[in-house]
């Protein structure tokens, strides 16, 4: 900036952060600074309505630079982006192979391979047919595994499996493809990662004992590291604590407390320090909180840094490998065009916050099955981000903002004290069975539930400002459910290859990997390395839901009502006086009942209560709510609400506004039922106005 410019502000006095609250304050006139500027998050943390320089002066890793301990600001020195790592969940060997091999040559360059339940679990195509694609890919042998990879180029395509409690059956099998195809082994990059822990919060049940999974998660990792050094194999879920509506503090700090747990199961298993370290990769959810999200990223990073160095790990080995994928809690079903807005926000995040691969949702995701158009829109979102808007060029672009890294502060100072407390529980495992995480996250999701209800926290299209002429979605997914079944029957009709126990075999992974080329399938090994067909661990689990899902039951309820009688529960609005009047209130009172999917009958107004009262009357609707000011509602409310009431008891009145409570206890001697104002819990009102006229939820 030129120097006479800046010259130019010198004559004025740098108010101070005393002297700005003061006179604030005084604009408040009386209200308190606190409740009004001052903004509590389900972290428990204060967000302040400004940040100062010395507010971010003392803080400890504000030096450090991209690429050095404790790599808050980053584990990489060089600028390369983030891999472009979007889920591809189609069920069927040979269509997957279609679909990634197109979208690898659009863009996307990482693997990310979803896998199905029953593949998951360990189950082959025939022995769980139900399930079978709905997820994900199939898998059940070699020749799936040949199907779904024909052509790709392992060497300059990372991979991305998340695969489940147990890795070692779908692993034994890439890996059995590779050698008959000729191909090196050690080309294979990415994660093909386990995560029993995740499975059991996520299921509630586990078929494998808690210490064989660990067992085989030392011998994976001991493989890999001779055989596959740049494959990590342990894939860390912060999304299950995420999408079963956690905060970002909870979700951080279980996710270390898992890492901590597999760290000591691998260290004790005689793989070194900085090997455990450097084969485990984590994955957190993007919500909608853009600066939370930025700082949850890089606390992650330091916190990790630290427990990897007091685990005796090098500098190296602290550095995290961190996937993100764009919030699942916050997409919905109606209006899911939006959904492309949340998923590019999110994304956006993630990229300031430096994750090293991102998957951005598909706007169906809520609803189907992706599609070539909804994958193209979420992935080119993410090419934007980089190629467009420049994102990649940064190093830590958010860097140095005094907001920001108070908030990483903040975030870590918050996790690093729930992780602690998780640990004096006995761990993460420990605390599962004693419900901790649990009950946390249950009680984070019932504050967001609420605040969603009440329509504090706003869903676009769900909760606030509907499309109530919304049609569904042009583009369908295509059913694949011939498909599946011509895949279950070419499994049934494969050859069945016995396989002993592996137990007590000491390299687990080389032996299924010889017998899965001799024609094993996924299910045989799975059963060979401890799987059981009943569930050997239970805790309670966390179920993954989404905020909006149920106002969408409840616009769900009245749109299959509708189908059935013909028409929607009627509102109508009995608009007192000129437009002036009413106007605010109207199009507040339009907008609370339109997200449960009533029909709203508009007007201009009435000069009169007979006036308004003959027109509710007359538009035969079961509900009418009173709208205009104050003043209006002390000469005309009762005597409105009477009329109708009088004419019809089986009406519902309502008044827009929250009265004082002498006139509440006057309006409702009147008739007037509920009143519908900005604090209201909208869900409950509109759920109990169904119930009173008979619509049966859902």
């Amino acid at each position: 900036m030129d120097k006479k410019i800046v010259d130019q502000f010198s004559e004025f006095e740098i108010p101070s952060y005393e002297q700005w609250r003061d006179l604030t304050e005084q604009s408040l006139k009386g209200a308190s600074f606190e409740k009004r500027l001052i903004t509590e998050t389900y972290e428990g943390i204060l967000l302040q309505p400004m940040y100062r320089k010395e507010d971010a002066a003392t803080l400890p890793f504000l030096q450090s630079l991209p690429g050095m301990a404790p790599f808050t600001r980053g584990t990489k020195t060089l600028i390369n982006g983030w891999e472009i790592n979007q889920e591809i969940n189609v069920g069927i060997p040979t269509s997957f192979n279609k679909v990634a091999r197109h979208d690898l040559s659009k863009g996307q360059t990482s693997l990310n391979i979803v896998l199905d339940t029953p593949t998951k679990r360990g189950i082959n195509a025939n022995e769980a047919t139900s399930e079978v694609g709905k997820a994900g890919l199939s898998i059940s042998g070699v020749t799936d595994v040949a199907g779904a990879l024909k052509d790709i180029d392992f060497g300059n395509v990372p991979f991305h499996v998340s695969a489940g409690a147990n890795s070692l059956p779908i692993l034994a099998l890439i890996i059995a493809h590779l050698e008959q195809s000729g191909r090196q082994v050690e080309e294979l990059h990415g994660c093909i990662g386990m995560d029993p822990l995740a499975e059991l919060v996520a299921n509630g049940t586990l078929a494998y004992e808690l210490e064989d999974c660990y067992t085989l998660m030392a011998d994976i990792t001991k493989w890999a590291n001779e055989n596959t050094p740049h494959l990590q194999t342990v894939l860390i879920h912060g999304n299950v604590y995420h999408d079963g509506g956690s905060s970002t503090v909870e979700e951080l700090a279980f996710s270390l407390s898992t890492g901590v747990e597999y760290l000591q199961a691998l260290t004790s298993q005689g793989i070194d320090i900085n090997k455990a370290a450097s084969s485990i990769r984590f994955s957190f959810s993007i919500g909608s909180g853009y600066f939370m999200e930025i700082a949850k990223l890089r606390a992650a990073r330091t916190l990790w840094a630290r427990i990897v160095e007091t685990f005796g790990g090098n500098e190296e080995a602290q550095k995290m490998t961190m996937h993100a994928r764009t919030s699942a809690w916050t997409k919905t079903v109606f209006d899911p065009y939006v959904n492309m807005l949340r998923a590019t926000t999110e994304a956006f995040s993630a990229a300031v916050g430096g994750a090293d691969s991102i998957h951005v949702s598909c706007f169906d995701e809520a609803i189907q099955k992706s599609t070539a158009f909804s994958r193209r829109i979420a992935r080119n979102a993410s090419i934007i981000l980089k190629e467009e808007a420049h994102i990649a060029r940064t190093i830590d672009p958010a860097g140095g903002s005094w907001y920001i890294e108070v908030l990483t502060n903040e975030v870590a100072k918050k996790a690093w004290g729930l992780f602690q407390e998780t640990e004096r529980k006995g761990g993460i495992f420990q605390s599962l069975i004693k419900e901790f995480p649990q009950n946390l996250v249950q009680q984070t999701a019932s504050k967001r539930v609420g605040n969603i209800a009440s329509r504090k926290d706003i869903f676009v299209g769900t909760n606030m400002y509907v499309n109530i002429e919304e049609k569904g979605i042009d583009w369908l997914a295509i059913d694949e459910a011939s498909q599946i079944n011509d895949h279950i029957n070419k499994v049934k009709g494969r050859a069945h290859r016995p396989v002993e126990s592996l137990a007590a075999i000491p390299n687990k992974t080389e032996a299924s990997i010889q017998v899965a080329k001799q024609g094993a399938s996924l299910g045989e090994i799975a059963e060979a390395t401890g799987s059981r067909s009943e569930s050997v661990v239970s805790v309670k689990a966390i179920r993954p839901t989404r905020g909006a899902i149920q106002f969408e039951q409840l616009r769900q309820t009245i749109n299959e009502n509708a189908e059935k009688a013909g028409n929607r529960p009627k509102v109508f609005l009995a608009n007192l006086g000129p437009i002036s009047a009413y106007k605010v209130r109207a199009d507040f009172a339009a907008g609370f009942f339109e997200v449960g999917g009533f029909d709203v009958i508009q007007n201009n107004g009435f000069t009169s209560a007979k006036e308004a009262a003959d027109a509710a009357i007359a538009s035969n609707a079961g509900i009418v709510i009173i709208c205009g000011k104050d003043e209006d509602y002390q000469q005309a409310a009762i005597p409105l609400a009477r009329s109708i009431k009088k004419a019809d008891a089986q009406i519902t009145v309502l008044l827009a506004g929250k009265p004082s409570e002498v006139d509440e206890i006057r309006f409702k001697e009147a008739g007037i039922a509920e009143f519908a104002h900005a604090g209201s819990n909208c869900y409950d009102v509109l759920s109990q106005l169904l119930d009173k006229k008979g619509v049966a939820a859902l």
